[in-house]
């Protein structure tokens, strides 16, 4: 949300309160997603031998049903939200929020879950980053343009990096159990490639943002703190081992989006 409204400001308008609201449609959408995974990987039994920190549901501290709604409340101030963004910036941003509000629980839930059938970084590359990058910066200039897309890919990939590295994880309970995401489809070691491509495209990315804002160029400051974890994942770290490069890989995203949202801003 930063870099959108960043890009924003680089085509000539910032309105606070819409990027403000933006920012907690996001932030809402991402709390209940993980709440709705946490439901559905729970009542369904893929949880039973994850590697990763233990969920509410899985765990038994919490009961399904308090976690399920804990994930419609998210949705719900997600979408209270989205209605008043909409309400100015265009009636078609219904949609994509009702849209995004899918993504986000048949992510895991449902008869036909995407993220198990190998598909979770596809949607959480377009709405993790194409649509909350790009979307952000549309509520406040009221139309979508190449640097925005090109932020939203750097966002997205980041954001897929993080998906990806929990997923190698996660690759030997979620192959027993029957979830067949990406990681498990192609095994670990092309898992490991498509975890440094993510983390490279970013950078490649701010070298492109530089043909509309030369300030884009700022986001290679984090890439010593993106070098650290490729190194660790291509090296062969595993299990919980990982948790520490899932945390390495979200501290480069944050410094990449701060570097990145401050170059096109000044």
């Amino acid at each position: 949300m930063v870099i959108g409204t960043a890009v924003a400001r680089a085509g000539g308008q910032v309105i606070w309160w819409r990027a403000a609201l933006a920012l907690v449609v996001a932030l809402a959408l991402q709390v209940g997603t993980n709440y709705a995974n946490d439901y559905s990987d729970g009542v369904k039994g893929t949880d039973v031998d994850r590697v990763g920190p233990l969920r509410l549901v899985a765990s038994g501290m919490r009961t399904p049903a308090a976690v399920r709604k804990a994930a419609f409340a998210s949705f719900g101030v997600a979408g209270a939200c989205g209605l008043v963004l909409a309400a100015f910036a265009g009636g078609w941003l219904v949609a994509v929020g009702a849209a995004c509000v899918a993504a986000g629980w048949f992510y895991t839930g449902g008869p036909r879950p995407y993220g198990y059938a190998g598909l979770g970084e596809l949607f959480v590359f377009v709405f993790f980053g194409l649509v909350a990058t790009a979307g952000t910066a549309y509520v406040q200039l009221g139309r979508l343009d190449a640097l925005s897309a090109v932020a939203g890919t750097a966002s997205g990939l980041f954001a897929v990096a993080l998906l990806v590295v929990n997923n190698l994880r996660d690759i030997d309970g979620d192959a027993s159990s029957g979830k067949r995401t990406l990681a498990v489809r192609v095994g670990a070691a092309s898992t490991r490639v498509i975890y440094s491509a993510c983390m490279a495209g970013p950078f490649v990315a701010a070298a492109v943002m530089a043909a509309w804002r030369l300030g884009g160029l700022v986001g290679l400051v984090a890439l010593p703190l993106a070098v650290v974890p490729v190194r660790r994942v291509l090296a062969g770290t595993s299990g919980r081992d990982l948790i520490e490069v899932l945390g390495e890989t979200g501290r480069a995203q944050l410094a990449f989006g701060a570097a990145v949202a401050v170059g096109l801003w000044i």
